[in-house]
């Protein structure tokens, strides 16, 4: 009884990593609705999201619709017979009348101690304001944005910080797919969630590309930041009445100082911050 026939909703690289936790748990989607293959990398080749490769190599049927309004899409998920949905990093807000679907509703995994940054980039927004105070929250959904009940919370301490945001997304994703497992069992057999405290919340915002831009000469402390927050960090650099664009691939900050110590220039491969340098100088 308390093990539930469910649907999952999720997209990138930590929806696949909170499936894995599942399915370590012996818990597997009879469906698995994902984002519709769009075009990735500099060639803009089409490619289906990470959760549609989990659930293909697993041969379980995918959905992809490009809305949720539609009709036959809510015809289609309540012919699964589902008694649960399980939402993580889905990319989009679930409509009232698909979140009533399944008898238990729907439960969600945000990689942050909600109310404290609702919204997209919980982890981004996290490493950017220095807030240390990190972890998981499984919520019960509604149709407004990270808003529901909470079903389970846990503080997750990270002992190096801040992070790289790749590191801590895979990291919080492994926690809070665990912490999933664990309370779904307990939530089929009556366990009741909490409202948040709506007065204490925050929210995130869309990241854009120029977030990502630094002033070399800048804060150090907040270009590091920018550096772990993003990992596709960059800035431009004038050079021989040309302008470079270069991402920083690696950096370390000690005692105040920032020290770049790869980048990749537009249009070369990786290379070391100091070759670099060496590079726009010329021969001596």
């Amino acid at each position: 009884m308390n093990k539930p026939r469910f649907v999952f909703f999720g997209t990138p690289e930590f929806a696949s990593i909170v499936l894995d936790e599942l399915e370590e748990a012996g818990l597997i989607p009879v469906l698995v609705v994902t984002a519709p293959d769009a075009p990735k990398g500099r060639k803009l080749i089409i490619t289906e999201s990470e959760v549609s490769t989990w659930a293909r190599t697993r041969d379980i049927p995918t959905l992809k619709p490009t809305t949720l309004s539609d009709d036959n899409f809510a015809k289609e998920l309540a012919s699964y017979n589902a008694n649960l949905f399980v939402v993580a990093a889905y990319g989009k807000i679930i409509p009232k009348p698909i979140l009533e679907i399944p008898e238990k509703g729907a439960l969600n995994v945000h990689p942050s101690l909600l109310p404290l940054f609702r919204g997209a980039t919980p982890i981004e927004s996290a490493i950017l304001s220095n807030e240390t105070h990190t972890g998981v929250t499984i919520i019960l959904l509604d149709d407004k944005m990270d808003h529901g009940p909470v079903v389970a919370q846990r503080e997750r301490i990270i002992n190096s910080w801040p992070p790289k945001v790749g590191e801590l997304t895979r990291d919080l994703a492994h926690f809070g797919g665990a912490l999933l497992a664990d309370i779904i069992p307990e939530w089929m057999s009556g366990l009741r969630a909490y409202p948040q405290d709506h007065e204490r919340a925050t929210f995130t915002k869309k990241i854009l590309k120029d977030d990502g831009l630094i002033d070399i000469k800048g804060d150090a402390h907040q270009n590091y930041k920018k550096i772990c927050a993003f990992e596709n960090a960059h800035f431009f650099i004038s050079h021989k009445e040309r302008r470079i664009r270069v991402r920083i691939t690696d950096a370390v900050f000690e005692n105040g100082l920032l020290t770049i110590q790869r980048v990749i220039p537009e249009g070369k491969k990786e290379m070391s911050y100091a070759d670099f340098v060496r590079g726009l100088q010329g021969p001596q």
